[in-house]
């Protein structure tokens, strides 16, 4: 069974930045999309960014471009997510999730549905 166990998040003022990072364990993910997925208070769960593993194609969210990078490091089966330029509005819980197939299209990986696996969750809290 696939495990994602993220770490990484904490308190933050408004400009700086963290970096989250999600452990993968289970399976083998040379043909997955691992994503990052964030839900803000009062918010409905939205995409922030993905990649592809083999590859490393990248995906982000508009919200982001420019100020979050995500990559991965085969070797320790571990992806992240570079938070720059915080804003209050990026705080959120963000998950780290993953599909062990990279899909019909990329369009599809903004989708919550898209993926089949979840980590716990980690808090990011940006203060102005």
């Amino acid at each position: 069974q696939v495990q994602l166990v993220e770490s990484g998040g904490g308190s933050v003022q408004a400009w700086g930045s963290l970096m989250l990072s999600c452990a993968a364990s289970g399976r083998a993910f040379s043909s997955s999309v691992m994503g990052w997925l964030r839900r803000g208070p009062g918010k409905e769960r939205e995409f922030v960014a993905a990649i592809r593993w083999s590859g490393g194609n990248t995906y982000y969210a508009d919200s982001v471009k420019g100020r979050f990078t995500i990559s991965r490091d085969n070797a320790k089966n571990t992806v992240y997510l570079q938070m720059n330029s915080l804003k209050p509005e990026d705080t959120a819980v963000y998950y780290c999730a993953a599909v062990l197939t990279i899909g019909p299209s990329s369009a599809y990986y903004h989708r919550e549905s898209f993926y089949d696996y979840w980590g716990q969750g980690t808090q990011v809290i940006v203060s102005s």
